[in-house]
């Protein structure tokens, strides 16, 4: 259920279409983003079920958050409503910072 950073990355360098879905906070996605990722925040994601179904069906959905915690949950849920393409970004985006693209804010 989980992807590694490096792995991310590797993946949009090569040109794979992937789908980065943000489920952290406005004011956290304000603070640090990933080019490219989709704010929906956790508490958004049952709302956004049909739409995230519709994406996965496309591209994989790579989910991520502050430290990949929140993401593993969202993940988690919707394997259990069968969308099985989709994954957490481990580490989240404060791992992203560190690893892979240190342009990215911490906080």
């Amino acid at each position: 259920m989980e992807i590694a950073v490096e792995t991310v990355q590797q993946r949009i360098a090569v040109g794979e279409r992937l789908a980065l879905i943000d489920v952290r906070e406005p004011f956290e996605f304000e603070a640090a983003r990933i080019e490219g990722a989709d704010l929906i925040p956790m508490n958004t994601i049952p709302e956004h079920l049909e739409e995230l179904c519709a994406r996965a069906a496309e591209t994989p959905l790579i989910v991520l958050c502050h430290h990949g915690v929140r993401s593993l949950n969202v993940v988690s849920w919707l394997r259990r409503q069968g969308v099985e393409n989709c994954w957490s970004m481990r580490g989240g985006i404060d791992l992203w910072s560190q690893a892979v693209d240190p342009g990215v804010p911490r906080y």
